[in-house]
């Protein structure tokens, strides 16, 4: 990874697995992310129009470029079935140099 490049983890979540997977596919589709990993089963409770709610999710978790984080954003929010998507981006701050830079290999510049 060159030192101009940063990378991201964006955390997403979706109604259930198979949501998570076709947005995921679409992501690395359109290089917009490197990879993204599907975990199923995982439980909100949040509150949404007043109610504290409970319901059940999978989370999506791709790695992108910083510099792709808008656009993932608004690709995500075009295409997902909620109203107000959680679409969440984490810096990575270290790692494995050859992983970010196939990140920045796998997305586009």
């Amino acid at each position: 990874m060159t030192s101009t490049t940063s990378a991201s983890l964006i955390y997403i979540t979706a109604a259930d697995g198979d949501a998570a997977k076709a947005l995921g596919r679409a992501l690395v589709a359109e290089r917009l992310a490197a990879c993204a990993n599907v975990i199923e089963g995982m439980t909100p409770i949040f509150r949404w129009e007043g109610e504290i709610r409970e319901d059940s999710e999978a989370v999506l978790i791709a790695k992108t470029r910083s510099s792709l984080v808008e656009a993932l954003t608004a690709f995500v929010r075009q295409r997902h079935d909620y109203d107000c998507p959680c679409v969440v981006a984490l810096p990575i701050e270290g790692g494995n140099p050859e992983f970010l830079a196939w990140i920045d290999e796998e997305t586009r510049a």
